[in-house]
């Protein structure tokens, strides 16, 4: 527990140094970080079979794709031509997807995976995590399922791979589903020292070292407006999925990825109808965003969940899912 005492010590550090120059908190980060690198305890990475075993996964829940065995779901009726596709963000799986699958899949057939990097499917052959590298996977996943064309769904990072894709692909994209979508160059809100530690090159051997429920924890109170929603459960699930495998190691990787420049002054060429969902609460990608979103897209409706915060699927489930149910039945000359 010295590492996270001292991370947390760093973390209250830097919010006294708020005035002071950014490169002086660096230096003072990777000071303190260093000389207790030794001192971790090392958090062992969990075989897949062995979360396998915990998560009641099937070997039917994967299908090979891009040289990986990618964990996915598909459920709901099989006569639904055009399908949700669901995509989660940054360090999830989709699991974060449970609630909203639990109200759709009776009448709408639900696909889901674990993107490369994450969850039960691992990390990517040539570890690589730009968006062009998932867009691609995302193509190859969808063509291994046979699903011509889609509703495509994503949060955060699956919300910028969701656009990035209607982009390239707009005659496979009936519809699109924006939550708290990345994109835009953005500046984000009291930026908890987990994610400072993975975006510093010279600090990732410590966060690989000791990712902790404690530092789990401390992300997900982060992404919600109400901590007291971040239950214990939720925070085990995060912790075996992070720490699966190689996963630790492509978390940090693409964080690194995250710096890349895409190509969001495109975003007025896609037609594709979009409903944007957004908390009112965001500090990761603040609600700012949303609306420029909504300014960019031409055909776009933002709606905006008050009391949630970064992933209101998994904080807000009931009140989320409303507009999506609207959405979906819409006809496309109705929007």
């Amino acid at each position: 527990m010295v590492c996270i005492r001292c991370m947390y010590y760093i973390y209250f550090s830097m919010k006294s140094f708020q005035k002071k120059s950014v490169c002086g908190v660096v230096v003072m980060i990777t000071l303190l970080l260093v000389l207790t690198a030794n001192s971790c305890t090392k958090v062992p990475e969990i075989p897949v079979s062995e979360l396998s075993r915990k998560y009641n996964i099937r070997p039917t829940d994967f299908v090979a794709v891009d040289g990986m065995d990618v964990h996915f779901r598909a459920e709901g009726p099989a006569s639904d031509s055009v399908p949700l596709v669901l995509i989660h963000g940054t360090g999830s799986s989709l699991f974060t997807w449970n609630e909203w699958t639990r109200h759709l899949k009776d009448k709408h057939r639900i696909i889901r995976m674990d993107l490369p990097g994450f969850g039960l499917t691992g990390p990517h052959p040539k570890d690589d995590y730009t968006l062009d590298i998932y867009v691609d996977f995302l193509h190859s996943f969808l063509k291994a399922l046979n699903v011509k064309r889609c509703i495509l769904a994503g949060n955060s990072l699956g919300g910028e791979i969701t656009w990035q894709y209607a982009l390239k692909y707009p005659e496979q994209v009936q519809k699109m589903i924006l939550i708290g979508a990345a994109g835009y160059p953005t500046k984000s809100r009291n930026v908890p020292l987990p994610y400072i530690v993975m975006r510093l090159p010279v600090l990732r051997e410590v966060f690989e070292k000791s990712t902790t429920p404690a530092v789990i924890r401390s992300s997900l109170e982060y992404l919600y407006a109400d901590p007291s929603k971040v239950t214990d459960s939720l925070v085990n699930l995060y912790f075996d999925m992070t720490c699966r495998n190689g996963n630790r190691e492509a978390l940090t990787e693409r964080m690194e990825s995250i710096a890349e420049d895409g190509p969001w002054k495109l975003l007025p060429t896609i037609k594709t109808p979009t409903l944007l969902v957004w908390g009112a609460k965001d500090q990761l990608i603040p609600l700012e965003y949303g609306h420029r979103f909504d300014k960019d897209l031409p055909n776009s409706t933002l709606v905006v969940i008050p009391n949630a915060g970064h992933m209101p699927m998994e904080e807000s489930p009931k009140e989320s899912i409303r507009p999506v149910l609207r959405f979906i039945k819409e006809p496309d000359d109705h929007l």
